[in-house]
Parts: C-alpha cells; sequence; structure tokens
C-alpha cells in the first residue's frame, strides 16, 4: 500500500519533469486535491496541454516509460474528445491518472481543476446526466430485469436489477443536487434515501429473492419520479406497477 508522501513526492516528481518539458505548454491538478478534499485513498491525478507543434503520442509514449519507471505494472486507456486518458496502476496500489490534451483545448472541464502552471482556455462544461435520460435508463433496465428471470438467467437478472437500483440512486443525487456518476454522490445522500432501497440489494440468485428485490427497485424508481414529475410518473404508473407485480408473482406466459 502506497504511502501519503509516496503519493505527494511521486506528484511533485511529475510536474517537476512536466515543467521541464517543453513540449508540455500547461499542467493542472484534477481530482480531490485540486479542491483540497484529498484523503488516505485518493489518487494522483494529472492534466497536461501538449504544445501544437509536437508530436502527441511521441509525448505521450514518453511519458508512459517514465511511469513504468516509476513502478507501473499496467495502464489503461480512456479517450474524451480530443483528450488521452492513460491511468497507470503502480505496484504499490497507487493509480495515477495523466490527461493529454492538445494545448488548444487544455482547460477545466469540471470544478475540479487547478492550474498549476501555463494558461488555461475557457471551456464548455460537458452536460450534466438528464432527469429524462436517467429515468428512460432506469425502465429500460426494468423491461431487461424482467426478461432475464423470466429466460432463467439468474446473473443476467442481478446485473440488470443492480443497473436499475443505481439509476434510482442517480435520480435521486441529481434531486439533491449531488454528483450522479459512478456513484460519487451517494453517500452524501439523506439516509432516509438510501435506507429505503437497502431492500433493493440481491440476496441471492434464487428467482423468488430476485423478483422481490426486483419489486422493491420498481417501486422506488416509480417514487423517485414522483417526487419530481407527477404528471411523468402517472403516465409510467402502469407499466411500472406491472413490473413491480411480476416481481411479487412471475408471470407464467414470458
Amino acid at each position: 500500500m502506497f504511502s501519503k508522501t509516496e503519493r505527494d513526492t511521486l506528484r511533485e516528481t511529475l510536474v517537476s519533469a512536466a515543467r521541464n518539458d517543453k513540449r508540455i505548454t500547461g499542467a493542472a491538478l484534477t481530482g480531490s486535491a485540486s479542491l483540497g478534499a484529498e484523503d488516505r485513498w485518493s489518487d494522483i491525478d494529472l492534466a497536461f496541454g501538449v504544445a501544437a507543434g509536437a508530436d502527441r503520442s511521441e509525448v505521450i509514449d514518453e511519458w508512459t516509460a517514465r511511469m513504468y519507471k516509476h513502478g507501473a505494472v499496467h495502464h489503461t486507456d480512456v479517450v474524451r474528445g480530443a483528450a488521452l486518458f492513460r491511468v497507470f496502476l503502480l505496484d504499490n496500489t497507487l493509480q495515477v491518472d495523466l490527461a493529454f490534451w492538445p494545448e488548444s483545448e487544455f482547460g477545466p472541464i469540471a470544478p475540479t481543476f487547478r492550474l498549476l502552471f501555463g494558461k488555461a482556455n475557457e471551456r464548455e462544461r460537458p452536460a450534466a446526466e438528464s432527469f429524462d435520460g436517467l429515468v428512460g435508463m432506469g425502465w429500460l433496465y426494468a423491461l431487461h430485469v424482467r426478461s432475464s428471470i423470466a429466460r432463467g438467467r439468474v446473473w443476467q437478472a442481478e446485473y440488470m436489477i443492480s443497473a436499475m437500483r443505481d439509476q434510482v440512486l442517480a435520480l435521486a443525487c441529481l434531486r439533491h443536487g449531488l454528483p450522479t456518476v459512478h456513484g460519487r454522490g451517494i453517500d452524501q445522500l439523506p439516509a432516509d434515501v438510501t435506507e429505503s432501497l437497502t431492500a433493493a440489494l440481491v440476496q441471492s440468485l434464487d428467482p423468488p429473492e430476485l423478483r422481490r428485490a426486483f419489486s422493491v427497485g420498481c417501486n422506488a424508481l416509480l417514487a423517485e419520479i414522483g417526487s419530481v414529475d407527477s404528471d411523468l410518473a402517472s403516465r409510467l404508473e402502469p407499466p411500472l406497477s406491472e413490473l413491480a407485480n411480476y416481481g411479487v408473482e412471475a408471470d407464467s406466459r414470458l
């Protein structure tokens, strides 16, 4: 397990290397460190702007080699628009995220951005998850729960029940002004919200248990929708209630 000192020392080393790399025109702290909210388990998040005249692939390759000298054992990539986020796992379990942006697009896309050097461009923030989008994914997962149970695909059913419950929790986060992605806001929800959804946790792969958890999830989805948009809840009540009832007693016709 990495120590705080190891993490901080490595971050300082990487920032120093970025300052000395003429192809990097700007660097920023991102993630929890940019907000002064680090804890024992936080990783390293850095964003780099790469000069227009530089070969970005070459820059990324050289920084990748540098990370392996610092103990990386594997990496994975996430592409967001013109940026490449290369995420490294170190042998001491420290995660290091390095984002490589074209110089023209280097700038904040979220509140978690603190410029260390260089110039940041004004950026349009990505659209937040929408209420309608979360609702739509909620009932879509619910339909797949029913068909999975009916077809005897118990693992798929458990997966879909969990995904449906996650949409309900994301809707609750949206309603309370909390982050909706990757479960980041869930633990800040009021206790009565999260406690009411513990019954939607699947306890076993037995079909009756899957149907029980499914019924709880359907009713929770309808209740969360109704707390924001009663008209939409009225329209969705018949199909969601039918799905919830299927959770109580399987429909032999499927």
